[in-house]
């Protein structure tokens, strides 16, 4: 397996490494990457990135270790940075506040570029700024590329591929349960969600919640919920079961509704389009109407509740900060799960519908190193420059997560 050419110094730098979410991705690069892989992490301390890679040597002595680069969060260094590397994994957030820098450096520098930001307004914040620069220089931006944004994009994708495929049809509805969700947020996840409240404005807040907010085409065609929906949050979808409001539906709509205008824009995605009639939602699992209602309830008040600048300040006082997180022994075994239902459009195959599960532990660090496994290896992925989301990473990726432990399966079952 080789790398793609490029003059370079490193093939992939891995940015913010010795923070929770960094350390276990550069343990996955470790593990998993090939062994001849020249990479880098970067931080802004010589002490903790040597000991990182102390911790990596030990874990796995027969590889080529990583360089260290040692810079600050500035345009300057991180634009110098950018230039050295062929690919660039950053886990430093909140990106709200930090993630700039990086994200421009990438974009002139025409580095490939990975993030585990879940802050959708940073995202769209991105693309009104660099989505130009990016096409001009070549580099493939990848945004929302971890746990809290990934695995729906990409079980999406594959239901779509899935009915095409096999009915040879194209997808009028996808509906996404959050079905199991044994997982604890980082000290970094937290404290994006908060600093996310904190530097955009109420009016840029709502505008990602509109339908096909990132996409950069138009779309007519919104989900309908119900007047029982929309009040109590509740639904009954069959084939997934009672449902109620997912924490994480409304960004994970932006961010699949964008691989939706991606895939009718870009010529080289058009064969993968949804369809013009695509709508998306997500809700997550409950066991009964009791609790999903209250479930429903609690996410609204809280939101509107981390609003308030003193209740942010005192939920700080309780959560992880920045860079820490649960135990990662703990972590490594934390499972997260999705499961999905689609429905091919048009009717012709009205009894036909599309299901599709996902499920692994420890996701966020493998998503982003075997993303970057695709760009650097994967001669299958033809991109133009620009701002992308995971799905148009493709079946590689897909497959290379398989292989990596997540489970990823789709079928094609007769319904009622």
């Amino acid at each position: 397996m080789s790398v793609k050419k490029h003059s370079r110094q490193y093939d992939l730098v891995l940015l913010g490494a010795t923070g929770y979410t960094g350390t276990l991705t550069a343990e996955h690069i470790t593990a998993n990457l090939p062994p001849d892989l020249k990479w880098a992490v970067a931080g802004r301390s010589e002490a903790k990135l040597k000991q990182l890679v102390s911790d990596c040597q030990a874990l796995q002595p027969n590889r080529v270790q990583p360089a260290i680069e040692v810079c600050d969060v500035n345009d300057k260094e991180l634009s110098a940075l950018a230039g050295k590397t062929f690919c660039l994994i950053t886990t430093l957030g909140p990106y709200s506040r930090y993630g700039e820098y990086a994200f421009k450096a990438c974009a002139e520098a025409g580095t490939h570029y990975i993030d585990s930001t879940g802050e959708v307004p940073f995202t769209l914040d991105m693309i009104k700024k660099y989505e130009a620069t990016a096409k001009a220089s070549g580099a493939w931006m990848f945004p929302q590329s971890a746990l809290e944004s990934a695995p729906s994009d990409l079980l999406t994708w594959a239901l779509v591929s899935t009915i095409r495929s096999k009915l040879s049809a194209q997808t009028s509805e996808v509906v996404m349960d959050l079905h199991r969700l044994d997982s604890a947020p980082s000290g970094g996840t937290l404290a994006s969600f908060m600093s996310m409240m904190e530097v955009y404005p109420t009016k840029a807040l709502m505008e990602i919640t509109k339908p096909y907010a990132l996409s950069p085409v138009r779309n007519d065609h919104v989900p309908k919920k119900s007047l029982v929906t929309s009040i109590t949050g509740m639904v009954n979808v069959p084939g997934l079961g009672l449902l109620s409001t997912s924490p994480t539906g409304v960004l994970n709509a932006a961010l699949v509704s964008r691989t939706w205008g991606l895939t009718k824009q870009e010529p080289s995605l058009q064969k993968e389009f949804y369809g013009p009639k695509f709508t998306y939602q997500e809700f997550m699992k409950t066991s009964n109407i009791l609790t999903g209602v209250a479930m429903h309830y609690s996410l609204l008040g809280g939101v509107t509740m981390l609003m308030i600048p003193p209740f942010r300040s005192l939920m700080r006082k309780f959560v992880f900060k920045p860079g820490e997180g649960p135990d990662k022994i703990q972590a490594k075994k934390d499972v997260i799960e999705f499961r999905a239902v689609a429905k091919p459009d048009p009717e012709s195959e009205a009894s036909k519908r599309a299901f599709g599960r996902l499920s692994y532990t420890g996701m966020t660090a493998l998503l982003m190193a075997q993303g970057a496994a695709t760009i650097l290896y994967d001669e299958t992925v033809i991109l133009t420059g620009g701002i992308f989301t995971p799905a148009c990473l493709g079946q590689g990726f897909i497959d290379r997560i398989r292989q990596a432990g997540v489970e990823f399966e789709t079928e094609i079952r007769e319904v009622q």
